[in-house]
C-alpha cells in the first residue's frame, strides 16, 4: 500500500492515428506532424509548475498515457523521463509504464524505449476478432495485433493486454476467445473489461446495441473462471494479475492515493499537509497548451465527495477496506460515516470487522448500488 510520502505522475500525450467510436479520454487526431519535442518541452515546463504540490515526495509510479503514447520517438521518451528525473525524487523501484497501440510497436523503437526506462508496457488490443475489430474501428487486424505481442514479449515480459467483452453483436464464444488468445501469450497482466456506451462518444449518439445483460453477465463469469484457472489472480473489478505482476500506478488510484497529472486534459489529486485534498485539470486545448497556459482549474474536494470519492476507488479492490486508512487518506472521523455503513451492512453490501470492512459478493456484483448509499 501506498505511503504519504509518495505520489505517482500521470503523463497524457493527446494524439491518436484515429479517434475510435467508443473513446471518451480526450484525444486529438493530428493531419500534420505530431510537435512532440515542443510538447515534451511544456510537459517538463508543466511539472515544474506542479512541483510545490509534491512537498518533496519520492514519485513512486510513472504512467504515460492517451490517445496513443506509442507515437512518440524514443529520444522524446528518453527525454521525458531524463527530464522527470532531474526535477523529482525518482525511487528506484519505480514502475513506468506506457501504452501502446498494435499499429505503432517496432522492435528497434520500444527497446530504446526500455533503456531509456520504460519497464511495463500497456497493449491495447480490445479484442482479435476481425469483424469485432472493424465495428469498434480499431486499425489493425488480428494478424498485427498477435505480431505486436510478440516484439513486445522480445523485450520485456512485464506486458498488460487490454481486452473488451459486451462488444456490439459479440457472442459468448467470441468473448472468450480473445482472453483465450491472450492467456496464451501468457502476459503479466490481462485488463478484462467491459465495453460500455460513454456519453459524448460518437457510438453513444448512433445508439450502438450491445449484448443482452444476460449474456454480458455470462461473459463476465465464464471470463473470470477461465483466466483464475489459467493463474490470474483478480485483484481488482477488471483487473488480473500474475503472482506480485499487479499494477502498481493503478493500486495507487484505487487506494486513493496522490497524483501528479501531466499534459492536455490530465486530472491530478493532490492531499495538502492539512489534509486537505484539491483537485487538478490541466488544459485541453493543444494550442493553448503549446503556448505555456497549462492549468485549467484547481478546486479544494469537499468533505463529502471525498467520503464518495474514496469508497468510488478502494470498493473496486479485492481486499479488505482498513478502518484506520479511510481516516488517514480523508481526514474524517469514522464516526461521520457509521449511519452509511450500517445501511450498507443491513442491504448485505458490506461485513463490518474490528478492523476494516469487507464487501460482500453482493456488494461487487452491485457496486453502483453500495456507492449510492455514500452520496
Amino acid at each position: 500500500m501506498f505511503q504519504l510520502d509518495t505520489i505517482s505522475l500521470y503523463i497524457h500525450i493527446p494524439w491518436c492515428l484515429k479517434k475510435c467510436g467508443y473513446c471518451d479520454f480526450y484525444s486529438y487526431v493530428s493531419k500534420e506532424k505530431i510537435p512532440e519535442e515542443q510538447y515534451i518541452e511544456h510537459l517538463l515546463k508543466d511539472f515544474e509548475k506542479d512541483l510545490h504540490l509534491i512537498h518533496h515526495k519520492n514519485i513512486k509510479t510513472i504512467f504515460i498515457g492517451g490517445g496513443t503514447p506509442s507515437l512518440l520517438k524514443s529520444s522524446s521518451i528518453k527525454k521525458l523521463i531524463n527530464g522527470i528525473k532531474k526535477r523529482a525524487v525518482i525511487s528506484k523501484n519505480t514502475e513506468i509504464s506506457i501504452e501502446a497501440n498494435p499499429t505503432t510497436i517496432e522492435s528497434k523503437r520500444f527497446l530504446n524505449y526500455q533503456m531509456a526506462g520504460i519497464n511495463r508496457f500497456s497493449l491495447g488490443i480490445q479484442t482479435f476478432n476481425e469483424a469485432g475489430l472493424k465495428k469498434i474501428e480499431r486499425t489493425y487486424n488480428k494478424k498485427e495485433a498477435i505480431q505486436s505481442i510478440k516484439i513486445l514479449k522480445q523485450v520485456n515480459n512485464n506486458i498488460n493486454i487490454d481486452l473488451m467483452y459486451g462488444l456490439p453483436n459479440q457472442s459468448l464464444e467470441e468473448a472468450l476467445l480473445d482472453l483465450q488468445c491472450a492467456i496464451q501469450w501468457n502476459p503479466n497482466h490481462i485488463s478484462w473489461y467491459q465495453f460500455t456506451l460513454e456519453p459524448n462518444t460518437i457510438f453513444y449518439s448512433k445508439k450502438i446495441i450491445t449484448p443482452h445483460e444476460d449474456l454480458i453477465f455470462k461473459m463476465f463469469t465464464q471470463g473470470d473462471k477461465l483466466l483464475k484457472k489459467s493463474g490470474y489472480k483478480k485483484y481488482e473489478i477488471s483487473s488480473y494479475a500474475k503472482f506480485n505482476k499487479q499494477c502498481k500506478h493503478n493500486l495507487n488510484y484505487w487506494h486513493y492515493g496522490d497524483y501528479i497529472g501531466l499534459g492536455c486534459g490530465a486530472h491530478g489529486k493532490i492531499t495538502q499537509k492539512n489534509g486537505k485534498i484539491i483537485r487538478t485539470l490541466k488544459n485541453k486545448n493543444i494550442n493553448c497548451f503549446l503556448n505555456g497556459n497549462y492549468l485549467h482549474s484547481i478546486n479544494m474536494v469537499s468533505k463529502k465527495d471525498k467520503i464518495f470519492e474514496y469508497f468510488m476507488n478502494v470498493f473496486r479492490l479485492y481486499e479488505p477496506v482498513f478502518k484506520q486508512h479511510f481516516t488517514k487518506k480523508t481526514n474524517i472521523e469514522i464516526t461521520k460515516i457509521e449511519k452509511d455503513i450500517q445501511i450498507a451492512i443491513k442491504k448485505g453490501f458490506l461485513i463490518d470487522y474490528l478492523d476494516y470492512w469487507k464487501t460482500t459478493k453482493q456488494g461487487k456484483l452491485f457496486l453502483n448500488s453500495l456507492l449510492k448509499i455514500f452520496l
